[in-house]
Parts: structure tokens; sequence; C-alpha cells
């Protein structure tokens, strides 16, 4: 009934803020964070379209590096106020990328357009990967990354350089807790070799549920936070249901059953960071 790890269409998700609030009530979800890619804003919606047996977790989902490779960083209950000035310029990095991936795609002779933007919308390869379905140029999104978009492909191009080192001290600096998003999917170290250097950067915890995740996975993942006193959270990372992904891939709300009981010692983390 805890659901710490959601987009909407503020990022890459499919539905929009108040979209995934009437979603997650059917889900029986209790506790929804709101964790686009770099950007905020997509809470005041969720929050004004929440009624009062839905809480709102306000957070984000930071894009770094680490060794080279692609790391994101959950934060929960930041401060807006002091988070939003550096995260224009993730969101600044984050179309620069866009279009260079967009002329790569030219170059190679599949030109295409995204949709117009709104402000404190951050575009990704989902949406680039869309926009090659609609011009015709592949049969689905998944044909967009297998063929172009994916790591390995022609038109990949890697996030601008930012430490996750520097992530998590980000959050920390603007009072949000910062937890380790999917350690699994990381494609650098093993994880136990690495968690160590985040813990010392400032890490507060693990995305330790995660569709991702084997049960074999988590349980390490769950020794490994009760050996440097890390928390626990958990969540779908919940996109929306794209109409060429088949029933059974699909990541549903609520699909993990993550229990509430996680999210008190995350907010008593949060009021500890900001006194």
């Amino acid at each position: 009934m805890l659901e710490l790890h959601c987009h909407t269409t503020f990022s890459d998700g499919m539905l929009t803020p108040t979209e995934l609030v009437e979603a997650a009530l059917v889900s029986g979800v209790r506790a929804l964070a709101i964790t686009d890619h770099d950007t905020v804003s997509g809470w005041d919606e969720a929050i004004a379209a929440a009624p009062p047996e839905l809480e709102i977790v306000p957070g984000l989902e930071l894009s770094t590096v680490y060794r080279d490779r692609s790391m994101h960083i959950l934060g929960f209950y930041p401060d807006r106020d002091r988070l939003v000035p550096p995260l224009n310029e993730r969101l600044a990095g984050r179309k620069r990328r866009a279009q260079a991936m967009i002329d790569k795609l030219a170059a190679l002779g599949y030109p295409i357009e995204l949709p117009e933007m709104g402000e404190g919308m951050a575009p990704g390869r989902p949406h680039i990967a869309a926009a090659m379905v609609k011009a015709g140029y592949v049969e689905s999104t998944r044909d967009a990354f297998d063929e172009f978009l994916g790591d390995a492909q022609p038109a990949f191009v890697q996030y601008e350089k930012f430490s996750a080192v520097d992530g998590i001290k980000l959050l920390r600096d603007c009072g949000a807790v910062p937890v380790w998003a999917h350690p699994f999917l990381y494609r650098g170290r093993p994880v136990k070799d690495i968690l160590p250097e985040l813990v010392e950067a400032g890490l507060m915890g693990v995305e330790v549920f995660h569709p991702s995740h084997t049960l074999w996975q988590a349980e390490r993942l769950k020794e490994m936070c009760a050996k440097y006193g890390l928390l626990m959270t958990g969540g779908s990372d919940f996109h929306g249901m794209p109409a060429d992904v088949k029933a059974d891939e699909f990541r549903s709300l609520n699909s993990l059953h993550v229990s509430l009981d996680l999210l008190e010692p995350v907010k008593q983390a949060a009021e500890l960071l900001k006194r």
C-alpha cells in the first residue's frame, strides 16, 4: 500500500499527476510518491487531486553517473525552494541530451519532432521513442530502444556528467533523504562493493523492493541495509502502460504491496535533516 517510485507526464510517465492519483486510489495505494526525473513540477497537481485518504510524498529521481555508469538517486521530502534552482540546470541538461539524440536520428535519416512540453517537464528517451513510433519508423517503443536509443545503439547520448556523490550531497543539502534506486540495475561494479562508498558520501537508504529485483536480491539488500543502518524503500517504478507492452510485462501500481511501515522512518530522517 506504499508506492515510493512513480512517474507522471512531467517526465517519462504516461499519466498526468491527477490520473496517477486516480489510478493509485483504485489500486489500494495509501501513500504515493511523485518521483519524476530531475523535476518536482508534478507535485502540486497531485496534491490538489489527492483526497484525504491518499498521502502524497514529495520526491524526485535524480539522473546521475557513478564510475561512468548511469545511477539514479531518489530523494524524498526536499525543500522545494532550495532544490528548484539546481534542478533547472538538470532539466536544461536533459533537454540538451534529447536534442542531441534527435540530431543523431536526423543524421541517420529518421527526423522527428517532440511534442511541445510544458515548463518543468523533462524530455527523455521514452518521448523520443514514442515520436519514432508516431513517425512510422518503428512499430513499437521497444523497437526504438532496441534499434536506436539503447545504451549501445547509434542514437544514444549519455547523460551530462553529474556524479552520484554530488547528487547525494545536493539532496541532503536540500533536506531530502537520498535513496539508491533499483541498485541491481546498476551496470558498474557489484552492489556490495560500491555501497560503502555511497554510504560514506551520505546515502541514507536503498530501494529494496523493485520489480527488477529477485527475492534473493531483495534479501541481500535487506542485509546490507541492516549492516550500514540504511532506510529501506520500495515501489513499482510505475510509468503507465504503453499500448505496445504485453500485459504480463507491465509493472502495475501496488504490485509489490510494500508496507506503509517503511514510510515513517523516511519522514523522521527528513525531519532530522531539516533541523
